[in-house]
């Protein structure tokens, strides 16, 4: 297997487990809109309905799918990136004082910021498994 082949493996493992991340979030919002109340209530200080839930939920649920596929990378892997580095920063509180009960958990999410950050960078190279919309098209421009 060659160096190339398992760095396209390598990018697809982590956008595929980060999408499964996202989605367990992004459909919580659908079925649990109470939840996200209380979370955008605590850490986003934002009062949100359920009706703004639910849209909220369908939309990322749209782009962690077009992610997950590897659709419009600069795009869906820029807003995947943009939501995580938000909820990151939202947890300010727990991640400097980690040794206080459950802090220690959303310190999980930063290993992941980093893992994010890589594959933006590297999306042009993450081609495994992924949808090839529109790349003849670019190729012909490429080779012009």
């Amino acid at each position: 297997m060659t160096d190339e082949r398992k760095l396209q493996i390598s990018l697809a493992i982590i956008r595929i487990s980060t999408a499964m991340f996202f989605l367990v979030w992004s459909l919580r919002k659908i079925i649990q809109p109470e939840s996200t109340q209380k979370i955008f209530s605590k850490f986003y200080m934002m009062e949100v309905s359920p009706i703004l839930s639910y849209g909220i939920g369908v939309l990322q649920t749209l782009f962690v799918i077009a992610f997950l596929v590897g659709l419009f990378k600069t795009w869906t892997y820029g807003a995947i990136l943009g939501m995580h580095i938000v909820s990151v920063l939202s947890t300010y509180k727990q991640l400097f004082n980690p040794y206080e009960s459950p802090n220690t958990l959303f310190w999980a999410a930063v290993p992941a910021l980093g893992g994010l950050i890589a594959l933006f960078l590297l999306r042009d190279k993450d081609e495994f498994l992924t949808v090839k919309f529109g790349q003849k098209n670019r190729e012909a421009t490429t080779n012009n």
